[in-house]
């Protein structure tokens, strides 16, 4: 028969164990050849304590005139259409507007423009040091992994996996002028 807390230990360690799970779950899926993530844990009988360790590293974001995918997929090999990818653009809108800034910053003219380049808009320091303009081609770069293309930006958005659909919403803010 277990003792009281020897029970609740196991509880505590179940409970972490579970949480670390969750956890793992909703994160956004990494590219396994640009993350490695090591997880630890550790439980102490005699101290009732549970430790979790992550160790997270990543590989260097593509330069800035990089525009290589991971799935591969070409901007090229896409025709983009702006009525489409103003529907797309929909999941955009609760950090992005047409012309003002919200959680992220507005996106009109942004084909062409210089990465952290809006003067009112606070962008995290690896943006606005990427040395990025949005150039379409760099834009269906980004659209698909932006954490891989500008680590430690503010965006937490995991991108849009379906290459015709950035296609389709590049073509759509190729025409917010």
């Amino acid at each position: 028969m277990q003792s009281r807390p020897m029970r609740r230990f196991g509880h505590l360690a179940i409970g972490a164990a579970c949480v670390t799970f969750a956890l793992a779950a909703c994160s956004k899926k990494a590219d396994d050849t640009a993350t490695t993530t090591t997880e630890t844990a550790s439980t102490s009988a005699a101290g009732n304590t549970a430790t979790t360790t992550t160790t997270t590293t990543t590989a260097p974001a593509p330069a800035a005139d990089n525009t290589d995918t991971v799935s591969g997929a070409k901007l090229a090999s896409f025709t983009g259409d702006a009525t489409k990818g103003q529907t797309v653009f929909i999941q955009c809108k609760t950090c992005h507007d047409v012309a003002v800034n919200k959680i992220g910053p507005h996106l009109q003219g942004v084909v062409g423009r210089k990465a952290g380049s809006v003067a009112d808009f606070n962008y995290s320091p690896a943006n606005k040091n990427s040395g990025i303009t949005w150039t379409p081609e760099k834009l269906f770069q980004y659209l698909e992994n932006p954490q891989r293309v500008v680590p430690g930006t503010k965006m937490t958005f995991a991108g849009i996996s379906d290459p015709q659909k950035r296609a389709d919403v590049i073509a759509y803010l190729g025409t917010l002028k």
